[in-house]
């Protein structure tokens, strides 16, 4: 009853904030939390779900002309960002998502396809949250779709496969690469992905019922990572290579590599939905404000995220169109971004400059 009443509340939003991160700690397996912090997560859970049930509900499926302009004020009301910017694309696509908090701060989008019943599981970082979506929702999941190896995205596969045996565990090919430190510490570390049955690599088609999607190889965060681009939505899986007004940190420390990875998912079209597996927007915002204080269309998604954040709404997803106007690393060709860079104009001298400055939150110019 409280989920329903917070989807027919003014925007479909819920009127109470939610506490999602509750703490930091995180390892491979579940993480056990107090009682009143697994309510508040159920609670949080209940209240994407009704947002996203809910608009889906309400949107038009007629291909007019009207439809195109009113998906167009949706998402520009919402400046990009949440159920709402993305509710009228997946809705054309015969798609329902049910976005689950997990842990401290991870989100796993578990997207079920109503045409063919296909249900996929992006990422697992514990099972006991996903499961208990997937039970309240009647979905038997088809497919995991694992993004890289972190702990944090696949911690739940295992659990999960045996609770649903017929899964299919979809994911980037084991391999070895040598880290820098001082996360993870400087050595050989082991890129595997638990329980896979299908490795992919950049060009692979993956079939998921009657969807289908490429394979997009964005290392840089890890050697391995990969992300999942579904054309005909479209929609992106994008893990921790693009946040919302972020992206993830260069473990890899090849720099060169997370910047092409980067430019690869910026081709995509600017109607792309984004899932991503992180609330971290808040924190880019702020930096993103350093970067760029005078871009107008930053300030506006600056207001947006505040009241979204206010409400205990998730700012995942995102659309790309804005990200492209927003995010700064993906703007390494505009002169305000370059400038607060050091001057330079070369694509990946800009984006290591900034990526660096947010790592060590010492600016460029002041180096």
């Amino acid at each position: 009853r409280w989920a329903a009443s917070l989807a027919s509340s003014a925007g479909l939003a819920p009127t109470q904030k939610v506490a999602v991160a509750a703490t930091s700690a995180r390892r491979v397996g579940r993480l056990q939390l107090p009682a009143v912090e697994a309510w508040s997560r159920r609670r949080t859970q209940l209240a994407f779900a009704a947002t996203f049930s809910a608009a889906a509900a309400s949107s038009t499926r007629r291909h007019t002309k009207m439809a195109v302009r009113a998906a167009s004020s949706t998402a520009g009301e919402s400046e990009g960002m949440g159920a709402a910017a993305a509710v009228s694309t997946l809705s054309r696509a015969d798609l329902e998502v049910e976005l689950v908090p997990c842990l401290g701060d991870n989100y796993c989008p578990v997207i079920h396809h109503s045409k063919s019943g296909a249900t996929l599981v992006v990422d697992t970082p514990e099972a006991g949250p996903i499961i208990d979506a997937l039970k309240r929702k009647g979905w038997t999941p088809t497919h995991i779709l694992n993004t890289h190896h972190h702990g944090d995205h696949v911690g739940g596969n295992l659990e999960l496969k045996a609770a649903f045996p017929g899964v299919k565990i979809v994911g980037p090919h084991d391999q070895a690469y040598n880290y820098p430190g001082p996360y993870p510490p400087p050595g050989v570390e082991q890129e595997v992905i638990p329980g896979i049955d299908l490795a992919v690599k950049e060009g692979d088609e993956v079939a998921c019922g009657a969807l289908r999607c490429k394979v997009l190889e964005v290392g840089g965060h890890t050697s391995s990572h990969i992300a999942y681009f579904f054309p005909e939505v479209p929609l992106a899986l994008t893990g921790d290579c693009l946040f919302t007004l972020g992206c993830g940190r260069v473990f890899t420390g090849d720099f060169a590599r997370m910047q092409a990875s980067l430019n690869k998912l910026r081709q995509l079209p600017d109607e792309t939905v984004v899932f991503c597996a992180h609330e971290y927007t808040t924190s880019n915002l702020e930096f993103a404000l350093k970067v760029e204080p005078k871009n107008t269309a930053l300030l506006a998604r600056e207001a947006q995220v505040k009241k979204m954040r206010a409400a205990g709404l998730a700012t995942v997803p995102t659309i790309l169109g804005y990200e492209k106007a927003t995010n700064p690393f993906l703007r390494w060709d505009v002169r305000e971004v370059q400038e607060a860079a050091g001057g330079s104009s070369e694509p990946v001298a800009v984006f290591t400059a900034i990526r660096r400055w947010k790592d060590t939150g010492k600016s460029p110019a002041a180096s």
